[in-house]
């Protein structure tokens, strides 16, 4: 396989993941690292999901919603983890064309789900805090299972879009992605298609995607604090911050990464990977721990299934 296209994109049989621009000696420390992140992705997403669903007492709106995320994070990071690692200890770093279609696809259906899940968890705190007595009336059953299926759908949607889009580009550059995943930018610098009107639709998309999220989230917790300011005794308002500061956790690390990497320039393509690394691994990381360590009900349906495992043994 040369390095250089063709001039059309269905002369590409394949890509180069060029991956981090570190010398052999350290690919076994990278390797050990990204297992050791991957099986903590595992563990963590797994078991929080199987603790909602063995735990009658986490059977509410806001655990749904949060075995839904758990469910998100496993797969895109998945859809990631598995073939970085697999590069450390292969020469050519190779990915198919389809493959590599098939990867920027889920992991964009994902991440663009996960941003509007947040959303309707961010909606879902507001109101059970601002409207307590009509929670149950307003974040019935059928509404959150709406509300999730939107979620997926918008992915999906937005996915489509992007795909197409990246993917009808000629390429007759290098093949060589210099990125540790197929991700549109260093895609797009791969082209030599005039990509003036393709980046005015890709940041239209990521404005529609990334703008009404993020303004549901902060007007529904000007909401809260509102509400909460308003709650006379410290308990209550520690309760009522405590059932919110998870979600503010992940979403703090999530879209402090992403704008990240999207303010980065382009001549600094490391920086922009190691942004990548934290949303695309380190989030779903880190998002079973902040909802494990910060949230009661969780550690107390945890203890409950631990002591079931002893008994049982």
């Amino acid at each position: 396989m040369g390095d250089k296209g063709t001039s059309n994109h269905s002369g590409v049989t394949d890509f180069i993941l060029v991956g981090f621009r570190v010398g052999p000696e350290l690919h076994i420390l990278l390797f050990l690292l990204f297992l050791l992140v991957y099986a903590m992705i595992l563990l963590g997403n797994i078991g929080m999901m199987i603790i909602i669903m063995t735990d009658p007492r986490l059977n509410t709106p806001m655990y749904f919603f949060l075995g839904n995320l758990s469910f998100i994070d496993l797969f895109y990071s998945s859809v990631i983890a598995p073939k970085a690692m697999s590069n450390f200890w292969t020469e050519s770093k190779s990915i198919s064309f389809a493959g590599c279609v098939a990867q920027f696809f889920l992991f964009t259906l994902f991440i663009v789900a996960e941003g509007f899940l947040l959303a309707a968890m961010a909606y879902d705190r507001f109101i059970a805090i601002c409207n307590p007595l009509l929670y149950s009336v307003h974040m019935s059953t059928r509404l959150c299972a709406q509300l999730v299926a939107g979620c997926y759908f918008c992915g999906c949607i937005s996915s489509v879009l992007q795909t197409s889009m990246t993917f009808t580009l000629s390429f007759c550059a290098s093949r060589a992605v210099d990125h540790f995943y197929c991700d549109t930018r260093p895609i797009q610098r791969l082209s030599c298609t005039n990509l003036s009107i393709h980046k005015i639709i890709s940041f239209t998309l990521a404005s529609i995607i990334i703008l009404p999220t993020a303004l549901v989230i902060v007007i529904s917790y000007m909401y809260i604090v509102s509400t909460v300011l308003k709650i006379h005794s410290t308990e209550g308002r520690k309760k009522a911050f405590s059932t919110c500061s998870s979600h503010l956790g992940v979403v703090s690390v999530l879209y402090g990464a992403v704008f990240f990497m999207y303010l980065t320039p382009d001549r600094f393509p490391e920086l922009s990977k190691l942004a990548s690394l934290c949303y695309s691994l380190v989030t779903p990381m880190l998002n079973p721990l902040i909802y494990s360590l910060r949230n009661k009900d969780v550690k107390d349906a945890l203890s409950k299934l631990l002591d079931k495992k002893k008994f049982s043994l």
